[in-house]
């Protein structure tokens, strides 16, 4: 029996019964152009989950089976225990509906940035970056790529975290949809090249990218910069010297050199993922403080935002949007990350109320 939902607009005042005898609706988590995210409680599994309502009236063809593509590829990839599972898509109406795997306790962006996050705990980066790591191998190999992957994508369950939002993912190896994702994590192949123009670029590799950028969110609490690009001073700075960010930033010598080998501008000479997730597991050290000294690299990451602040950096505000993205957080406006100028120096992860 699939459940007949009943889409609400108001986020104070959310249907509280889904007509169905086991999904028992309780809270709008999020509303977006196309639809809205509940909480419900499924009282057959007594789990939690999170239903994705989206409506579908007045979408052409073409948008109707970009909301489909999207469900099956999550479809194809769940069953990994870091991926949210897709337990059931209903067609109803003038709603398609996806039903999931719902975390109550946040997704990974706020756990870094407003839940003391991981600066200076090396064991626990290495459990969550692992995790983040197995998620995507197992969709590469199911020949899907996220194009999509960042911290407010990941969801949080206790010390597990789940990939989530395949909106943006693909089957195609060789993708030619440029500027396909969140500005902060984008390489600059999926930008169009940086040296020279591109026709194509590998989704694998981009992936691979993205997940470099996540790990320096997760090491020291903040973004390299705010854009792969010739027009970011930092990405330039990092361009014309590989070891840059080891200067304004405390981090090990081990770390610098698996960076380096991740954001390097051909993407056929960077890391594989697995051999990226095992350089990671293998790593001493992830900072010069060392295992333990948090308070000292909270103080080199408090510094460098200072400098930010006083190169007239502009932290990026996050703005909510609908998507899987939706279910916990919110997510960076990538059109608004564009903005602002480039300060040199690393970019403050930071969230508004």
């Amino acid at each position: 029996m699939t459940p007949s939902l009943q889409p609400h607009n108001s986020a104070k005042h959310p249907p509280q019964i889904i007509h169905n005898e086991s999904l028992v609706l309780q809270d709008m988590l999020g509303v977006g152009a196309y639809g809205s995210v509940y909480k419900a409680y499924d009282q057959v599994s007594r789990q939690m989950r999170a239903i994705k309502c989206i409506r579908t009236a007045g979408l052409d063809s073409r948008q109707r089976a970009f909301q489909g593509h999207e469900a099956e590829l999550h479809s194809l990839v769940s069953g990994h225990p870091n991926i949210a599972t897709l337990h059931e898509v209903v067609e109803e109406d003038d709603f398609f509906y996806m039903i999931m795997d719902c975390g109550l306790e946040g997704d990974l962006f706020s756990k870094i940035t407003e839940r003391g996050g991981y600066v200076g705990k090396d064991l626990a980066i290495k459990s969550i970056f692992g995790q983040i790591a197995s998620a995507v191998m197992h969709c590469h190999s199911k020949g899907v790529f996220h194009r999509d992957l960042k911290p407010e994508n990941i969801i949080m369950f206790g010390d597990v975290v789940k990939l989530v939002d395949f909106g943006l993912a693909t089957t195609e190896p060789i993708s030619s949809d440029f500027g396909c994702g969140s500005t902060f994590y984008l390489s600059p192949e999926c930008q169009g090249g940086y040296v020279e123009r591109v026709t194509s670029f590998d989704s694998a590799a981009n992936d691979v990218w993205s997940l470099g950028v996540i790990l320096i969110n997760l090491v020291f609490g903040r973004n390299p910069w705010k854009q792969a690009c010739p027009r970011d001073e930092t990405f330039s700075a990092f361009v014309l010297n590989s070891d840059f960010l080891q200067t304004i930033l405390p981090m090990s010598d081990e770390l610098n050199d698996i960076i380096k080998s991740i954001f390097c501008l051909n993407p056929r000479k960077r890391l594989s993922l697995p051999e990226f997730a095992r350089r990671v597991q293998g790593c001493t050290s992830f900072t010069t403080a060392g295992e333990g000294s948090s308070p000292s690299l909270r103080a080199a990451a408090a510094a460098t935002a200072a400098a930010a602040g006083a190169t007239g950096a502009e932290t990026t505000p996050i703005r909510f949007h609908f998507g899987h993205d939706a279910l916990l957080c919110n997510s960076r406006d990538n059109k608004a990350q564009s903005q602002g100028q480039d300060s040199g120096v690393c970019v403050e992860l930071h969230s508004v109320a």
